[in-house]
């Protein structure tokens, strides 16, 4: 199972210069990315691969430090990327049990435009019968 999580509510775009990607979380951010823990520490998880901007390694920091996995940085999940290279890299993942966190322009593409992507949610993907959706929780 794939769990695809949008990053945590953060500052607004701009507030942190000309290098979004160095955008932190707020302080209602640093709170869903608590409650992340919750819903995902108890799972077997594997892996924890996440967009190299600061708003989605401070997403799944907990999770990690909870888990003691440790996060892994992959361009293919930054804002900007193609979907293409995300979905070869869930394919590269070839059944584990992995939290994947991106961005809302990177997940509209995975999970199709159209459905709810709210900040900090999680997509429940199975690869295993395509990148449909399985499930969706929002903490």
């Amino acid at each position: 199972m794939i769990l695809l999580v949008r990053h945590a509510r953060a500052g607004r775009r701009g507030s942190h210069g000309a290098d979004d990607s160095q955008r932190p979380l707020d302080e209602k951010g640093r709170q869903q990315a608590e409650v992340l823990v919750g819903l995902l520490a108890d799972r077997p998880l594997q892996r924890i691969l996440t967009s190299p901007f600061l708003r989605c390694v401070e997403t799944v920091a907990p999770l990690a430090r909870a888990t003691g996995l440790e996060p892994e940085l992959r361009v293919e999940l930054a804002e900007g990327s193609s979907a293409p290279a995300a979905r070869r890299l869930i394919a590269e993942l070839d059944g584990q049990e992995a939290v994947l966190c991106s961005h809302g322009d990177v997940i509209g593409e995975l999970i199709g435009h159209g459905r709810p992507a709210k900040k900090g949610s999680v997509w429940l993907l199975d690869p295993a019968r395509g990148l449909e959706p399985r499930g969706y929780m929002v903490p």
